[in-house]
């Protein structure tokens, strides 16, 4: 899959039901060496503020990818 595919995607948190976001508005980070995607770094707050904080949901917490969302598994010490 290419990385453009992902983009525009919802974010949807399994366990919570819940939206988190949409792939583009987030953060990939990458191995340095291999390249592929270690993780997803969601932003959580207003865009604004200075206080915002993140999510970081590794890459092995995607449960699936579906034609219009992603499905993750967010690590109950990341909220």
């Amino acid at each position: 899959m290419r990385l453009s595919e992902l983009s525009g995607k919802e974010i949807v948190d399994f366990k919570r039901a819940e939206r988190l976001g949409v792939l583009g508005h987030t953060d990939l980070e990458f191995n340095e060496k291999s390249g592929q995607i270690q993780s997803l770094i969601i932003p959580t707050g207003k865009w604004m503020r200075k206080q915002s904080n993140e999510i970081r949901v590794p890459w092995q917490q995607i449960r699936t990818i579906g034609s219009d969302m992603i499905i993750l598994e967010v690590p109950e010490n990341n909220y």
